[in-house]
């Protein structure tokens, strides 16, 4: 079953995580013990991690703070023009799209020591506004939109910033991101299993142009002889007892022999059996609680 305070906690506050980058390998820093991490499963993680971390790339529309040490007069505020320069006093426009803060300061000093400008400037820049790197978010989640995002921003920031994952959410949500070739892969991560710390990665890098989608959550439906008939989430490892007591419990008119599920087969059609109080829930299931004949 579902922990309610890990999932009420990350329903109701934001996320402390970051994803700091060294030499292009992840590495997970927490804010606080109640930081929620996200897991995956082995193959999903061995697909995720071959993902190389790029460092928060420029883009057009971006806003930048140039400061050059010790010369104030070439320091100000400037924008990512359509074809990826920024101006920059004396050097002229130098292309920054796709580099990092970093890789653009760089260039902007290799561009002042070739024109002789000066002998060793030393460039620091800033980003003040982010408009080309953007996230989508997508779903049951309070406040669907794009968001920028920076180098270090996770999923679970972005969750919380459009307001979390509504009751509806599934317990599993996916980074959509598209490839060179034109094709958007899918990566599952999982908001479960955060008490304990078992199997978790580091968190997924992000990059403009991404999207994260939260699916509905997978239901069942539950009518018959119980006191709530209706539709429910399913929860992991749920049995069909378990199902049931969600529904209320089987009335005293009802018979826990005479239960029975349809069942959704991979071809569309539906099968009918007899249920075990101990089998596992599926999504779609109807579990039909039956009155008893005697």
């Amino acid at each position: 079953m579902r922990s309610p305070s890990i999932w009420n906690l990350f329903r109701s506050s934001p996320a402390f995580l970051a994803l700091i980058f060294a030499f292009g390998a992840f590495a997970h820093a927490a804010a606080g013990p109640n930081t929620p991490a996200s897991t995956l499963s082995s193959a999903d993680a061995r697909e995720m991690s071959a993902i190389k971390a790029p460092l928060l790339q420029l883009g057009p529309g971006d806003s930048i703070a140039i400061q050059v040490y010790g010369q104030p007069d070439m320091s100000g505020t400037v924008y990512v023009s359509d074809d990826g320069t920024i101006p920059v006093a004396l050097a002229g426009p130098v292309q920054v799209a796709g580099l990092s803060p970093s890789q653009a300061a760089s260039r902007i000093e290799k561009a002042l020591r070739d024109g002789k400008f000066l002998v060793d400037p030393h460039v620091t820049l800033t980003v003040t506004q982010s408009r080309s790197q953007r996230v989508s978010v997508l779903g049951q989640v309070g406040k669907p939109g794009r968001y920028p995002i920076e180098s270090n921003t996770t999923i679970f920031d972005l969750l919380a910033e459009a307001g979390g994952v509504t009751e509806k959410g599934g317990n599993t949500v996916y980074l959509l991101r598209q490839g060179k070739d034109g094709n958007v892969a899918r990566y599952p991560i999982s908001l479960q299993g955060l008490s304990g710390g078992e199997q978790t990665i580091p968190d997924q890098s992000l990059k403009g142009g991404d999207s994260i989608y939260v699916p509905h959550a997978p239901q069942f439906y539950v009518y018959g002889e119980v006191a709530k008939p209706g539709q429910y989430t399913v929860e992991s490892g749920m049995t069909v007892i378990q199902a049931i007591a969600d529904a209320g419990g089987i009335t005293p008119r009802g018979s826990e022999r005479r239960i029975i599920i349809k069942r959704r087969n991979t071809d569309g059609t539906y099968t009918t059996t007899k249920a075990r109080l101990s089998e596992l829930v599926q999504p779609e299931d109807v579990i039909r609680v039956k009155e008893s004949i005697f």
